[in-house]
């Protein structure tokens, strides 16, 4: 006997559109990303926007505030301690952001050679980065002890008369920046040697077979290839530096005679230590302005000279 299956209207499969499958694929993306997105605004944008109106306020965080118009930011450009800081953070960007950018470049080619334990060698330059700041400052607390540190034993067997590091006015901003250069040359470090490792061997090889030297192949070619990452670590290592706070916090609490006070701990001291939460939100805004248009500087002048990473 021969069966035969007649085709029924049940038995259609429903096709769907192009569009219902990208609104299907978008509400699913949101059902992940959704949640963490609600957090971030929630935890930054309203909290930058309630800043803003807290920085037009005399408040000391338990009274009710009163608003005083634009005058905490036209205090801040005469106030003597938010010069004091602001020099600081400017000698501490100089020195750093130069300093470590040339350092991960040296470290990163020292380490794109092929030598044995290689990968042992950059775990050990990367270890600092992500070690705790807290960690980083406490123990270089101790390093830098000027009674029992480390560092006076070393000066001590080489016949050099011991320093006071963090204790003394003049060198406590220049050891702090030491500290912190220890901690972000491995990020430099990781980006310049992914960066290096990119760079066209053939470009490399027909400079060699022409004659050119080590350092003519490094600065006629290795360099300009280089370029846009510098620009990325320049943009990043000056934000790091203009917004240090955790060093200063665990080493020195800008002591000694506040000689390394920068601005974001004297904005902590402002708004959490005096209670002037309203004269400390107007210097946070000042700072952001101010790294909003180094930002935009350096990123400006990269895209002049042809170097656009942004």
């Amino acid at each position: 006997m021969a069966l035969t299956f007649a085709a029924t209207p049940h038995a259609a499969v429903r096709k769907v559109s192009p569009r219902g499958r990208a609104v299907r694929r978008s509400l699913t993306g949101w059902a992940f990303a959704g949640p963490a997105t609600f957090l971030v605004v929630g935890l930054s944008l309203f909290p930058a926007i309630w800043a803003f109106f807290i920085s037009r306020a005399r408040w000391n965080g338990i009274s009710p505030g009163v608003p005083v118009g634009w005058s905490n930011y036209e205090r801040l450009a005469t106030d003597p301690d938010m010069l004091a800081a602001a020099r600081h953070t400017l000698l501490l960007t100089v020195l750093f952001v130069p300093s470590s950018i040339i350092l991960g470049i040296v470290v990163a080619i020292a380490l794109n050679q092929r030598i044995r334990l290689i990968g042992f060698y950059r775990t050990c330059i990367f270890v600092p980065y992500v070690a705790s700041a807290a960690a980083t400052g406490i123990l270089a607390g101790f390093v830098f002890n000027p009674q029992f540190g480390a560092a006076n034993d070393v000066l001590r067997h080489l016949g050099i008369p011991q320093q006071q590091f963090l204790e003394s006015p003049s060198q406590a901003l220049f050891v702090i920046c030491l500290i912190a250069l220890w901690g972000e040359v491995g990020f430099c470090t990781v980006i310049y040697l992914a960066a290096l490792q990119d760079i066209p061997r053939e470009l490399v090889e027909a400079a060699t077979m022409d004659g050119a030297s080590r350092w003519r192949v490094f600065r006629h070619i290795t360099l300009p290839e280089l370029r846009p990452v510098t620009v990325f670590t320049g943009v990043w290592q000056t934000i790091t530096a203009v917004q240090l706070f955790d060093l200063i916090y665990t080493t020195t609490r800008g002591g000694p005679l506040n000689s390394t006070q920068t601005v974001v701990y004297y904005i902590y001291e402002l708004a959490f230590q005096t209670q002037r939460l309203g004269y400390g939100a107007a210097a946070a805004y000042l700072l952001f302005a101010v790294t909003l248009m180094l930002t935009a500087g350096i990123i400006w002048y990269s895209r002049r000279r042809g170097s656009e990473v942004f």
